[in-house]
């Protein structure tokens, strides 16, 4: 059972409250939970796409232009963000750059941006998670397809 924290609209902590993960759909009302997006960006120009993995109940298999998810309860929306990237790309950052922040449905959308010297061939697949990865050049990502990629809000901040 995953737990989460709960927040107000003002992206504050709602002391004494705690969510579920498999009770998504009970969130009350001007409650949420963080979630996080990661945009990596290579110090040679180029993007990480990841691949969802072909089990995913929500776009199996399609690129990603984000590594990320929520938080668990006790993180920060970085300490989050951190985690998921170590974990689905196999990048320990240092740091991120906050993008920007939003209100979804029963989230409160955190989207950052990495930029690293990585490695390009140390990209880790998280088992479950993600099956294949790549890195392409800012045009190449533009021009993908609606319909192959997931996470198309982040695109506005590809540079």
């Amino acid at each position: 059972m995953e737990l989460w924290d709960a927040y107000n609209s003002s992206f504050e902590k709602i002391e004494g409250l705690t969510l579920i993960r498999e009770e998504e759909d009970k969130i009350p009302e001007g409650v949420y939970h963080l979630v996080n997006h990661i945009l990596v960006k290579h110090a040679d120009g180029t993007y990480l796409l990841m691949k969802r993995d072909p089990t995913k109940p929500a776009y199996p298999n399609m690129w990603e232009a984000t590594a990320g998810g929520s938080a668990l309860q006790g993180e920060t929306a970085l300490e989050s963000a951190l985690r998921e990237l170590r974990e689905e790309t196999g990048i320990a950052a240092e740091s991120l750059k906050e993008l920007d922040r939003s209100l979804g449905n029963t989230s409160i959308h955190y989207r950052y941006l990495c930029d690293t010297d990585c490695a390009k061939d140390s990209i880790k697949l998280q088992a479950g998670e993600t099956c294949d990865y790549r890195w392409v050049t800012k045009e190449e990502l533009l021009a993908m397809p609606d319909s192959e990629l997931v996470g198309l809000e982040m695109l506005k901040y590809v540079k």
